[in-house]
């Protein structure tokens, strides 16, 4: 029946809309950033900065 042909659109748009969006949330949540290490947490350098003015 031609008359039904949307709803089978809907479908299709629902289900590409939520896969779409499981696909993101589980690229976004597998990717794990380096922790610092203490190395790298150590005190900074601050370097006076001398105007000649």
């Amino acid at each position: 029946m031609p008359q039904m042909a949307p709803i089978n659109w809907l479908l299709l748009f629902i289900i590409f809309s939520i896969i779409l969006i499981i696909f993101n949330t589980l690229n976004y949540f597998s990717f794990l950033p380096s922790t610092p290490t203490q190395s790298q947490t150590s005190s900074p350098q601050y370097t006076p900065l001398n105007w000649k003015w």
